[in-house]
């Protein structure tokens, strides 16, 4: 499987995380922002975002004198300990509750693996349904927010080979159908914009996604709505644009 290289914000945003996260590492008795600015080389109120996010999710801690020192996220998920499994996925389903209290909606994390669409974790509650399942999602890339966004990150033949044994068949009226103008679709959407479903799988469901990929893991991150609540889903999305940076950073480390 072969992947486009186009790297997306929350890629960037974690990119300068990594930076700033190996600068605190080499101070073990902490470091202050003006040197964190220094070696970093980040503007700084974008350091003071990510430091924020950083403090946020665990993965620094502000000492007595105002230094920044390793969290307790950083510790437990950069070691080589076999627990490190289970504290990621722990990690990463405390942020998918956070998320979906915060947007209010059901929130999924999905990767692309062996060929096929995988949810691999999400939240959802009574006033935050998941959607139902009634076409396998596997089959419905075409016609969903979070296989869209993961087919974009698949290279033309990839892209093909799935649509092979995936035929794009009619869910809803709106659905795509045409390969063609699915592909003209995928190729044209930027990757810092998330990609949505508006009713294109289910009728009265709408969805957003965004990509999440690290190394050549190919992931997204996504949530769906009653079409009751669609005049929120641009909102919506961009709360899980902002908020995919976290996410990654988990299975980044």
């Amino acid at each position: 499987m072969a992947l486009r290289p186009e790297p997306t914000a929350p890629f960037h945003s974690v990119q300068h995380a990594l930076r700033i996260l190996e600068v605190v590492a080499k101070h073990s008795s902490g470091v202050s922002d003006i040197m964190l600015a220094r070696e970093t080389r980040l503007p700084a109120h974008q350091l003071a975002d990510l430091l924020r996010m950083l403090r946020r999710e665990g993965y620094v801690e502000q000492i007595a004198d105002g230094a920044y020192v390793g969290g307790s996220a950083l510790t437990l998920l950069g070691s080589a300990a076999p627990e490190r499994g289970h504290a990621v996925r722990d990690k990463l389903q405390q942020s998918l509750i956070a998320l979906r209290d915060s947007v209010g909606a059901a929130v999924y994390l999905s990767r692309y693996v062996d060929g096929e669409i995988k949810i691999t974790q999400y939240a959802d509650g009574p006033r935050t349904p998941k959607v139902n399942e009634w076409v396998d999602f596997r089959s419905a890339a075409h016609a969903m927010a979070l296989g869209k966004c993961l087919l974009t990150q698949l290279d033309h033949d990839s892209r093909r080979d799935h649509l092979a044994r995936h035929r794009t068949v009619r869910l809803t009226s709106r659905t795509t159908t045409s390969e063609k103008v699915l592909f003209r679709k995928l190729d044209s959407q930027p990757a810092t914009v998330p990609v949505l479903d508006l009713q294109e799988y289910a009728v009265g469901t709408v969805c957003a996604a965004v990509p999440i990929s690290a190394g050549r893991s190919v992931g997204c991150l996504a949530l769906s709505l009653p079409l009751t609540h669609a005049h929120r889903l641009r909102q919506a999305a961009d709360t899980l644009n902002r908020e995919a940076a976290p996410m990654l950073l988990s299975l980044s480390i």
